[in-house]
């Protein structure tokens, strides 16, 4: 998320509001604040585990609000050490996007182009864009920040733009992640009833020209979808994953999160990508996926193997007497 205008780490650490005792030296503005995933230069994070403190060290950002003292300082970084990591950066996504309740259907900020359709009971959000000759149809919310473009069809049902389901575990609770990002849906997008895309929780969501969604699918938050992509009913792309163009993932199929998938990659029904595909053009099947053809071997070797352990004790059997 960008900020409105940008601020200098003085007024950053006046918005957080708890102490914090800060290392290092950037000269620049902060522009915005982002997520490790996609964190640019002028942005600040967070971390507080042990298995990304060097990562994000070593990262784009220019503020870390980090809660482990024992570290080096990057050249032109600024540390801000903190007790509560995550309170803190949470502090600050809810000091530039706190929720606004909305008393009217369409928020006076829309921008709806020319030719398109609002079904009844049609929910938009501020600083939504819809181009033109969309067709949405009932009961369709489309939440704050969202993009779309032209000659899109949404059907009923559909939420787009929801918060990611992102949590902190805590002792006594789960500590929600705010949502902060936006969405993107490109030209001649169809999506289907009952389907829901997250919103980015800092960065975007984004779904290509021409991708095409059957009902009830999922899309987590900050995910790529590329171009020409046909999703089955029921199937789900979990949070900060890259499906790269002219995939097909067909009913009932999922990509685990953090991943990406090769061009023209196809992932049969009731599979699951729990690794990344590098390699364009697979056609995947099983949990976890591999080549298709492959898992069919490997299945129709199942079929056989009661039969083969039968096979085995006859011949146990055979050799035992002969003893």
């Amino acid at each position: 998320m960008k900020f409105p205008q940008p601020i200098s780490v003085e007024e950053l650490v006046r918005i957080i509001g708890m102490p914090v005792t800060r290392r290092g030296d950037f000269a620049g503005q902060v522009v915005g604040i982002n997520e490790l995933h996609s964190v640019e230069p002028g942005e600040v994070t967070f971390v507080d585990c042990d298995k990304y403190y060097s990562r994000v060290l070593q990262s784009p950002a220019s503020v870390v609000i980090i809660n482990k003292v024992d570290v080096d300082c990057p050249e032109n970084k600024v540390l801000l050490f903190s007790e509560d990591p995550l309170r803190d950066y949470l502090s600050v996504v809810k000091h530039f996007k706190s929720y606004e309740p909305q008393q009217v259907n369409i928020h006076p900020t829309a921008v709806i182009g020319e030719g398109t359709v609002l079904e009844p009971f049609v929910f938009v959000g501020r600083n939504v864009k819809i181009g033109k000759n969309c067709i949405i149809h009932s009961n369709v919310s489309i939440y704050e920040d969202t993009t779309i473009g032209d000659d899109v069809i949404i059907h009923s049902n559909t939420t787009i733009g929801g918060d990611a389901c992102y949590f902190q575990k805590r002792a006594d609770r789960w500590i929600k992640l705010e949502s902060c990002g936006s969405t993107f849906i490109g030209n001649d997008v169809e999506v289907g009833c009952n389907c829901c895309i997250d919103k980015g929780v800092s960065g975007v969501t984004y779904i290509g020209d021409g991708t095409k969604f059957d009902n009830l699918v999922q899309i987590g938050h900050d995910t790529h979808i590329g171009k020409r992509v046909l999703l089955g009913a029921q199937s789900g792309v979990a949070g900060c994953t890259y499906v790269d163009d002219d995939c097909k993932i067909w009913a009932k199929a999922c990509v685990n999160k953090d991943l990406y998938v090769a061009k023209n990659t196809v992932l049969y029904a009731l599979s699951a990508i729990d690794k990344s595909v590098e390699v364009e053009g697979q056609t995947l099947f099983g949990i976890p996926a591999d080549d298709a053809k492959k898992k069919w071997r490997e299945l129709a070797y199942l079929r056989k193997l009661s039969t083969l352990v039968d096979d085995v004790n006859e011949l146990k059997k055979e050799i035992k007497s002969r003893n």
